[in-house]
């Protein structure tokens, strides 16, 4: 004997009624183009017209006629200028001064933003507010100031730091050609760490408090806590740090350029790939100028998308 179970009957297609018409979808559509249009507008003038005029102005070069420039006849140059940028040994001796620069500098300025983050967002700390302030305030102060600030404390006869380090045997003079750059890192470093510090506490902000108390229970404390749960949570920010490090990095200018202009040895006009653009700018040789800035552009582009494809693939892969 059989039995056979009855199928469900099929439900009717529901028909959804007083849906959104058209003349509702239309004002909606209008409305976001009228906050999008402003943005938009102040985009292209600010962002998008200079690069594309940078890069039109890169192709043609001027021919200068008669000793002191008579007759002026600017004409296309293809990539004449970029071939000049590549070829010209100070352009490319600022560039790996900054790289070279950078990749020391930003590894430890993120350290020490991630391990004042942690440290700041332990049960055990206490006074959160004025050491978040107080971490911060480096970084509101005019990039220039603080440039003319640590001149005056590196100066080798008013160091605060000379003596302490010539009392255990280590005479130095911190603005001296070898020691510019470990300077200028310093002063990087003391101005944005408190910056990227309040990205990634934010992020640890934003880790459930289920989670940290999970890891709680299973005795996961300590140091452990925060390199296995906290620092993996808080990784799209360290990211996003370590790219607006890299770009801030190429596009260094203010405290070399306080340095040189207080004719500091070591300290050049064309310490920075920015530097040396507006020198050659400078000297009426904007097109070539523009190449450089271009190039420039281009690195950084290409430094900045390269990790977030890196690190994109081995989040993926884990």
């Amino acid at each position: 004997m059989s039995t056979q179970t009855a199928s469900p009957p099929t439900p009717a297609p529901v028909r959804v009624v007083g849906g959104p018409s058209r003349r509702h979808r239309r004002r909606t559509a209008l409305n976001a183009a009228g906050f999008l249009v402003p943005f938009g507008l102040l985009f292209t003038a600010m962002m998008l017209a200079p690069i594309g005029y940078a890069i039109y102005q890169s192709f043609y070069t001027v021919d200068r006629q008669g000793l002191f420039g008579g007759a002026q006849t600017t004409r296309f140059a293809g990539f004449s200028n970029f071939s000049d940028a590549l070829h010209d040994g100070d352009f490319i001796a600022s560039l790996t001064r900054v790289a070279s620069l950078g990749v020391i500098q930003v590894p430890v300025m993120l350290g020490l933003a991630l391990a004042l983050a942690l440290l700041l967002d332990s049960r055990s700390a206490r006074f959160k507010k004025t050491f978040r302030l107080t971490f911060f305030l480096p970084y509101a102060l005019p990039g220039a100031i603080a440039a003319v600030m640590w001149s005056f404390l590196l100066v080798k006869d008013l160091s605060p730091f000379t003596g302490p380090l010539s009392a255990i045997g280590i005479h130095t003079d911190f603005l001296s050609p070898g020691w510019i750059p470990v300077s200028i890192g310093n002063m990087i470093t003391w101005g944005w760490t408190g910056y990227n510090m309040l990205i990634i506490y934010s992020a640890l902000q934003a880790v459930p408090g289920e989670v940290i108390e999970a890891a709680t229970l299973d005795n996961c404390t300590g140091w452990r806590l925060a390199w296995y749960v906290k620092i993996p949570m808080v990784r799209p920010a360290l990211v996003l740090t370590t790219v607006f490090s890299i770009i801030g990095t190429a596009q260094l200018y203010t405290e070399p350029a306080v340095l040189a202009a207080a004719r500091i040895p070591g300290a050049s006009n064309k310490f920075s790939p920015i530097m040396n653009t507006t020198l050659t700018a400078s000297q009426a040789d904007q097109h070539l100028a523009a190449a450089e800035s271009v190039l420039l552009a281009l690195v950084t582009l290409l430094l900045s998308f390269g990790l977030l494809k890196f690190t994109q693939r081995r989040t993926a892969d884990a």
